[in-house]
C-alpha cells in the first residue's frame, strides 16, 4: 500500500512515524483536514510483529483501569461507526462482554465505578447466562452489553486506504534511521530516502523507545501470547458467546478471549484467548515468536478452570507485543522539549487498539492547535518527571 510517488527530499506538512493501528488513523484525520502527510512503516500495512495483529479486539465502556478514559470510549464508538459508514465496512461486531471475578478485586470495582459515573448499560447475571464458563461462588458475574470486538487488520487497511484516498502518501517497508531537527523544520532520514517536515507524530508501538528521545527509559516492551483453540463444542460461536474477561484469584491479570469466529473473518479460527498481564521484556527487533511449554500451561490452567468444556487442540498462536508505560496508562503528548514540532503516542500496554478511531483525531487536535477538546491530561508524557 504506497502511493508510488518519488517523493525523496520532498517537503510535508506532517510526517507520521509508523503506520500500524494508531499511526493509519492518524495519517487519516490529518489528510481529511488538508494535510500534506507523509506516512513511514517499517513493515507492510497491516502486519504481525506488533500490537495489532489477531483477527478482534476487545472493545468495551465500563473501564476498570480508569473512568478518565470513558469519554474517549464514547467518542471512538462514534468514530469506528463512522469508518463504517464511509466505508461500507462492519468492524464492530456487539457480543457484549462478561467481567468475573471477585467482589474485592480491582477489575470489578472499576467496571462499576465507571459504570456508575457514566450511566454505562451494566447487569449483574447469575451462571445460568452462560452456562460454558465455570466460575467459583463468590465470584461476581457482570455483563455489559454493548461491549464486543473490532477486526484489527481491516481496521488498519481501512484507515491507511481512506487516508491515501484523502491525499496521504504511505511508504511501507521503509525503516526511519534517525530523525532530528534542522532549522526549522524536522529531517527524517530512512534507509532508501531523506524527507523535511513541519510537523512529525511518532505512533512507533513497541518500537516507541527507539525513537522517542527518553521513551527507552519509560516504555518496557512485553511479549504476549495469544492462542486460538479447536474445540468441537458448539455454543461457543460469535451468536451464542460473548467476549470475557476473568480476573483469577489465584495468579496477577486478566484472562480475556472472545467467540469462535465464522471462516469469513479469515485466519485463524478457533476460541481466541490470551492472558491480559505484562509478559517477559522483550527487543521488539528480536522477539522469541515460538511457543513454549510456559505458554500453553498458562493456556491450560484457565481452560481447566473457567471453560473446560471448550477443552481442545491449539489450532494457532501468535505471539504480540505490549508497549507498558509505568503505570500502564497510554501517553499522547507533544513530545518535551520539541513541544512545537513533535507529537507523540505509545504506551498503550496491550488496552489501546479500541481507542484507534479517537487517538487518530487527537494527534490531529495536536497537531493543529496544541491541544484537543478531549480531557487528556491524565496521558501527559510529563507525569512520571
Amino acid at each position: 500500500m504506497s502511493s508510488n510517488i518519488s517523493i525523496a527530499g520532498h517537503r510535508f506538512d506532517v510526517i507520521v512515524i509508523g503506520v500500524g493501528s494508531m499511526g493509519s488513523s492518524a495519517c487519516y484525520f490529518l489528510a481529511k483536514r488538508g494535510y500534506h502527510v507523509l506516512g513511514i512503516e517499517q513493515f507492510d500495512i497491516p502486519h504481525e510483529r506488533g500490537s495489532h495483529a489477531g483477527q478482534s479486539r476487545i472493545i468495551r465502556k465500563a473501564y476498570f483501569e480508569d473512568p478518565g478514559y470513558v469519554p474517549l470510549l464514547n467518542r471512538a464508538y462514534d468514530n469506528w461507526k463512522n469508518l463504517e459508514d464511509v466505508t461500507g465496512t462492519q468492524l464492530y461486531f456487539r457480543t457484549g462482554i462478561v467481567y468475573a471475578g471477585e467482589p474485592t478485586n480491582e477489575m470489578i470495582k472499576g467496571v462499576k465505578r465507571s459504570a456508575d459515573l457514566y450511566g454505562i448499560s451494566l447487569e449483574d447475571i447469575d451462571k445460568k447466562r452462560f452456562p460454558q464458563f465455570e466460575l467459583p461462588e463468590n465470584f461476581e458475574i457482570l455483563f455489559e452489553p454493548e461491549a464486543g470486538f473490532i477486526t484489527p487488520e481491516k481496521a488498519v487497511t481501512l484507515y491507511a486506504q481512506q487516508a491515501i484516498k484523502n491525499g496521504a502518501t504511505i511508504q511501507k517497508e521503509e525503516s526511519v534511521v534517525e530523525w532530528r531537527k534542522k532549522e526549522s523544520e524536522i529531517l527524517v532520514i530512512t534507509n532508501k530516502n531523506t524527507y523535511r517536515c513541519k510537523k512529525l507524530v511518532i505512533t512507533a508501538g513497541a518500537w516507541a523507545g527507539k525513537m522517542i528521545p527518553g521513551m527507552d527509559i519509560e516504555i518496557k516492551v512485553t511479549r504476549q501470547f495469544v492462542a486460538w483453540l479447536k474445540t468441537t463444542a458448539k455454543n461457543f460461536d460469535l451468536n451464542s458467546f460473548p467476549c470475557w474477561m476473568i480476573a483469577d484469584d489465584k495468579r496477577p491479570g486478566a484472562y480475556y478471549g472472545f467467540p469462535v469466529l465464522p471462516e469469513s473473518f479469515g485466519q485463524p479460527t478457533g476460541l481466541k484467548l490470551a492472558h491480559h498481564y505484562p509478559g517477559n521484556i522483550a527487543d521488539p527487533d528480536n522477539v522469541n515468536r515460538k511457543t513454549t511449554t510456559e505458554d500453553t500451561e498458562n493456556l491450560e490452567y484457565v481452560l481447566q478452570k473457567y471453560l473446560p468444556t471448550a477443552v481442545g487442540s491449539l489450532e494457532q498462536s501468535k505471539i504480540c507485543l505490549y508497549a507498558n508505560s509505568p503505570d500502564e496508562n497510554f501517553i499522547i503528548d507533544r513530545l518535551p522539549g520539541y513541544e512545537d514540532q513533535v507529537v507523540i503516542a505509545c504506551g498503550f500496554s496491550g488496552h489501546g487498539f479500541k481507542f484507534v478511531s479517537v487517538v487518530g483525531e487527537l494527534l490531529a487536535d495536536l497537531v493543529e492547535e496544541r491541544k484537543t477538546a478531549q480531557s487528556i491530561e491524565f496521558l501527559s508524557a510529563t507525569r512520571f518527571v
